[in-house]
């Protein structure tokens, strides 16, 4: 078990009327608790909180009528692993998938994986199938594309990185679920913190890594080699970035820079595996019925009151089940 502690400052100039939807919140899962947590904010007016239930994300929705809004979160996150050996971890034939794994083996906006077929199996189509094979095109990824901060766009795909070999986190993700599902593994991209990833990096900021599914679980994978995979918290699971954008703003709106910070809390961190290391399988996600924690639907489509000045919300912890969520 693995505690850790989490906080995000966001700030933004508004010129006029202006609306957010934030994606910050640690989902809420059977292997992932929220222990405690507080969301603020000023300057802005909250109008909606909602869990996804096919995919345990928590949206925040605003809106401001213009000037400075900020936003502050800070939670305790506790974490289960499940840690299995590589050499029993098979691949999955298509027509043995639950149906809601089904969906991240399908090209998405940022994963074109139908136009690079040819190329994955030019590259992995010999490997043995299993999670070695997986482990290879995360390796693959890791050693021929550059951390390269600048390099991408909000629009660069998987072929973009694939051509320039270079980009961010988001990047290396885009790549690897895109070569998996290429080759009829289902791959899904998840959004987290970069604990523990070296300085040289620059500041602790969000994060993308990616889960595949073998042997009838989802294992993480970080494609950059940045981060442990024991010390990634989950925050959004989608298709690739276009599901899970921590914040996505409409209006006249100035961003600054968000301030990210993520502690190891327990055990220490001599314990967890080095970031790149693949020794170990690790999974904090099944595939089938998954139960995690959310607010009740009735309060998740119930709009907040409108009130000035710091806003709190914490969520309610009863247990629903969530059949689509894998």
């Amino acid at each position: 078990m693995i505690r850790m502690d989490y906080k995000v400052k966001l700030q933004y100039e508004a010129q006029g009327r202006s609306d957010f939807v934030l994606n910050i919140c640690p989902a809420r899962t059977r292997a992932q608790r929220v222990l405690n947590e507080t969301l603020a904010v000023e300057g802005a007016t909250p109008s909606y909180t909602f869990t996804d239930p096919a995919t345990a994300n928590r949206i925040n929705r605003l809106y401001s009528d213009g000037g400075l809004v900020t936003i502050r979160y800070s939670g305790s996150v506790e974490l289960d692993h499940v840690v299995n050996d590589p050499a029993t971890i098979e691949e999955c034939a298509v027509r043995t998938l639950p149906s809601e794994v089904v969906p991240y083996i399908f090209p998405s906006r940022f994963c074109p994986s139908d136009k690079m077929r040819g190329v994955a199996m030019a590259i992995f189509g010999n490997v043995a199938p299993g999670y070695s094979r997986v482990a290879a095109i995360c390796e693959w990824v890791t050693q021929h594309v550059r951390f390269n901060p600048g390099a991408s766009s909000a629009t660069t795909c998987a072929i973009d990185t694939f051509d320039s070999r270079s980009g961010v986190c988001r990047d290396y993700s885009h790549l690897m679920i895109t070569m998996c599902r290429a080759l009829n593994i289902p791959a899904r991209y998840v959004t987290g913190v970069d604990y523990g990833a070296d300085p040289s990096f620059g500041p602790t900021d969000f994060h993308a890594y990616v889960e595949v599914f073998l042997g009838n679980r989802w294992y993480l994978f970080d494609a950059s080699g940045m981060t442990p995979v024991m010390g990634l918290i989950r925050i959004g699971t989608g298709r690739d970035a276009a599901d899970v954008s921590f914040a996505t703003l409409f209006g006249n709106i100035q961003c600054m820079r968000p301030s990210v910070k993520i502690e190891l809390v327990s055990p220490h961190a001599t314990q967890l595996e080095p970031a790149g290391s693949m020794r170990k399988a690790v999974s904090t996600a099944m595939g089938n019925l998954y139960f995690h924690a959310a607010q009740q639907p009735e309060q998740a489509t119930s709009p907040l009151p409108s009130m000035p000045g710091p806003w709190i919300v914490r969520p309610a912890a009863g247990i629903t089940l969530a059949p689509n969520f894998a």
